[in-house]
């Protein structure tokens, strides 16, 4: 996805000016406005952009309508999906009021010059060598439709190579499920939860340890030959892999492979809404989806509400473009959304933010499992994403009593603070924390630790935040400092249970412009006598690079 553009807003725009322009039009200039677009897939002159049949306006059908039919508004709304560069020109998704204005459809539909390659509910995914064919079949049965758009692509995500900030990065290799609060004995973890891997197919791999791993097939196949398409296996093992090199967060769970990516490695809105759905009536409490698109599309959110309805959480990607807003269907509401970290806790450089985040995993060279028996370096959200999926199923195998859904609310709740105090674009509420998830409410379950040192270049100052991950309260911790050479140490007041507190210490703005780079540190000095659970989370390192430079988070 390094090279999509974000056109939700744009084309949001663009449809209100079209649909007015649409109903002022004569009908003479109706097409020629809709045609006229550097769209010539077959040539120039008077082709038509789609290289086939002649021009619109020659057409008498077509130039007799009636300027203001009420069927413009569809063809407006479809014209304006269409001019994406990531929507195919000569397939449309068309949906249908109820079941009889489908069926009604569906019979008439190769008579009328178009081709039904899919249906999904009462919508229906059809390609066409003229639209005009599609408008005739809008303006006679306007009253049969519920809307029409555009098939937008669906890809997995790549992971750019230049870098939004400076920022040195620290691989997982086999230490994520430790930063995640996973440790002794957890083989149990997923057991009786499927997960839906909705990707580029599951390879058969010894990862997945005896009859766990079951496959559906909704049009593309059960796996692919190309080497993108390991993608899948090493999603799927970190959610639940079993084996040495590639163990998983729930290593006991079923997992539910289900192809929705072509020959090309990609996908489209169609199928991966056939697939959430397919996913949905199989039973799976946790679907992960670890690709997306900066467009949604009205059939990828009634999939979304049909496996919410019944049951299921999706668990998608963030998108590895470094933007300022999520990739659907991370960005819908319903959907936990999953940013990366690295192994320092910072958000990796390539990781997207937006309001509507909700979690960050780790993300970055995490050892898992890859086609043919082998194991891989894995980076992306595509990773972050099969972590909280396989953390979701963790909890539910463990409080059986819970939803999916207030299983992922109690991993959100209780997860490790990270960036700005409280939920922010970067992190969502936080960064998983399966452990802290699990021992909430434990008081013999201890886990003081340094959430994050945040950098505040509006206020000019490095925040330290301390967090009390344990089931009791915690007294006598001290927050032992090294801003820029200069040691210090600070008592902690007492911490009830999820208490968070933080030290603010202000950055000398000369000495930073005259040194380019200032490093803090942080270590927190447990109290005799308290076995911390997870020590690992009791140090922090960062540093801060001068205004020209941009600031490390």
């Amino acid at each position: 996805m390094k090279d999509k553009v974000p056109y939700a807003a744009p084309l949001a725009i663009g449809l209100l000016l079209l649909a007015a322009v649409l109903v002022l039009l004569p009908s003479g200039l109706l097409f020629d406005f809709g045609w006229n677009r550097d769209r010539n897939r077959g040539g120039a002159g008077d082709t038509d952009p789609w290289g086939k049949g002649p021009r619109l306006e020659e057409n008498q059908e077509a130039a007799s309508l009636v300027s203001g039919d009420p069927s413009d508004s569809l063809l407006a709304a479809l014209l304006a999906q269409l001019a994406s560069k990531n929507a195919p020109d000569n397939e449309a998704i068309l949906t249908f009021k109820d079941e009889a204005a489908l069926k009604d459809f569906l019979a008439r539909a190769n008579a009328a010059g178009l081709k039904v390659l899919d249906t999904l509910g009462n919508s229906v995914r059809v390609g066409f060598d003229d639209l005009n064919a599609l408008r005739g079949d809008m303006r006679d049965h306007y009253g049969d439709y519920a809307g029409a758009g555009g098939n937008y692509d669906v890809y997995i995500p790549e992971v750019p190579q230049e870098e939004r900030q400076q920022q040195s990065e620290v691989g997982f290799g086999e230490g994520a499920l430790a930063f995640m609060g996973i440790k002794g004995n957890f083989t149990s973890y997923g057991k009786g939860v499927t997960i839906a891997v909705l990707d580029s197919g599951v390879t058969k791999h010894s990862t997945f340890t005896g009859a766990r791993l079951k496959y559906i097939d909704v049009g593309q196949g059960l796996t692919g030959t190309a080497d993108a398409d390991g993608h899948a296996t090493a999603v799927a093992a970190l959610a639940a892999g079993a084996a040495p090199g590639s163990i998983g967060v729930a290593p006991s769970a079923d997992i539910l492979s289900i192809r929705v990516t072509g020959q090309d490695g990609t996908s489209d809105m169609f199928t991966l809404a056939k697939g959430i759905q397919a996913a949905a009536d199989a039973g799976a409490k946790v679907i992960n989806i670890s690709l997306g698109a900066y467009q949604s599309s009205s059939v990828l959110t009634r999939a979304i509400d049909y496996a919410y309805e019944r049951g299921a959480v999706i668990v998608a990607a963030a998108g590895n473009d470094q933007a300022g807003q999520l990739t659907w269907p991370a960005a819908d509401s319903r959907v936990i959304s999953v940013g990366g970290v690295d192994a320092l806790g910072q958000q990796l450089t390539f990781s997207n933010s937006g309001d509507q985040l909700q979690a960050t995993a780790p993300g970055l060279e995490l050892q898992t499992a890859w086609p043919g028996n082998q194991t891989t370096s894995f980076d992306g959200t595509s990773g972050s994403s099969p972590l909280m999926a396989g953390a979701i199923a963790a909890v539910l195998s463990q409080y059986p009593q819970l939803s999916a859904q207030q299983a992922a609310q109690l991993l959100t709740t209780y997860s490790a603070d990270a960036g700005a105090p409280g939920r922010d674009s970067s992190f969502g509420w936080g960064t998983v924390d399966v452990g802290y998830a699990l021992n909430a409410n434990n008081p013999s379950y201890l886990d003081p630790s340094i959430s994050s040192q945040h950098f505040d270049a509006e206020r000019g100052v490095m925040e330290f935040v301390v967090q009390n991950r344990s089931g009791a309260a915690v007294d006598g911790l001290i927050l032992g400092l090294n801003a820029v050479g200069i040691q210090s140490q600070v008592g902690v007041p007492a911490l009830a249970p999820g208490e968070r507190w933080r030290h603010i210490v202000h950055i000398d703005p000369s000495r930073l412009l005259t040194e380019g780079e200032l490093t803090y540190t942080s270590r927190l000095i447990n109290p005799n006598g308290l076995t911390d659970q997870n020590p690992g989370n009791n140090r922090k390192g960062s540093v801060v690079f001068k205004p020209s430079e941009t600031p490390a988070r």
